[in-house]
């Protein structure tokens, strides 16, 4: 395989640029990341229809990843459960060293070949499920070996990855391959290879959710009530698809069932 992503950058003495041309040099590469995106486009499409299937039909998405990429799936994933009230355990992400260390950089544990599989294990991984690696260069050990035995145990798999043609993609049923090319500060895959990473998991999530019916129109109509200003905008929300016109109605109602699309039900009975 090629390791573009290890490749040297094209910009050469960084420390001698000043900050107006650090700043214009990064966002010019920042912009060629919906470009490769776009490219890869066919594949993600791909993933996200089994992903929906999988979960129509009871399964689970786990994501498995380590490093900036397996920390940004974390923070994708949090998101859901609030946004479309989707509920907890649907989507899971096995990170390297743990969760509970998401603010730790413990680099080292990408190496792990046991560990990804056993926390797949502990969450008794199905043949209903799928599982998908994330992995910018593509050979991560704690995600190419807990590939490997899903593979072994007839597990759909997937992957996000920025090299082409990687071992990882190799034990991916469905890869999806982003080629941002070398990075601003050679190496640094938290930059293009991370921001690629946060863009196509807000495709996934979103897409996914939006095909499972958990948004109405364009708005969050299955958004958890948990503080002020989400319940103010629900309330509108509930306003705009109903007939109610009293504000302190359509939040007593709200507050009722739960949820815009609980209340919607209610009303259309």
């Amino acid at each position: 395989m090629t390791r573009i992503t290890e490749q040297s950058s094209k910009y050469r003495h960084l420390e001698k640029m000043s900050t107006a041309e650090l700043t214009a040099n990064l966002n010019n590469e920042d912009k060629t990341v919906p470009l490769a995106i776009e490219k890869a486009l066919p594949q993600l499409n791909l993933l996200i229809d089994t992903i929906v299937s999988k979960i129509e039909n009871k399964g689970r998405l786990f994501y498995l990843g380590a490093g900036s990429g397996g920390r940004l799936s974390v923070l994708d994933v949090i998101e859901l459960p609030t946004t479309f009230g989707v509920e907890p355990g649907i989507f899971n992400v096995m990170l390297a060293g743990g969760k509970e260390h998401l603010i730790e950089a413990l680099e080292e544990k990408e190496d792990d070949i046991n560990a990804g599989w056993e926390m797949l294990q502990k969450n008794n991984v199905s043949v209903n499920d799928i599982v998908i690696g994330i992995s910018a260069s593509g050979t991560t050990p704690f995600v190419l070996s807990a590939l490997k035995e899903c593979r072994k145990n007839n597990i759909k798999t997937a992957c996000i990855v920025s090299n082409p043609k990687s071992p990882i993609a190799e034990q991916a049923d469905l890869p999806v391959e982003v080629i941002t090319g070398p990075e601003f500060v050679t190496g640094s895959t938290r930059m293009k290879c991370g921001t690629a990473q946060k863009m196509i998991f807000d495709m996934i999530s979103t897409t996914t959710m939006i095909k499972l019916g958990r948004v109405y129109d364009n708005q969050m109509v299955n958004v958890k009530l948990i503080n002020d200003k989400i319940t103010d905008r629900a309330v509108k929300m509930l306003m705009q698809n109903s007939s109610i016109n009293d504000y302190d109605k359509a939040r007593e109602l709200l507050l009722k069932h739960g949820s815009v699309k609980l209340t919607m039900d209610y009303l259309s009975k």
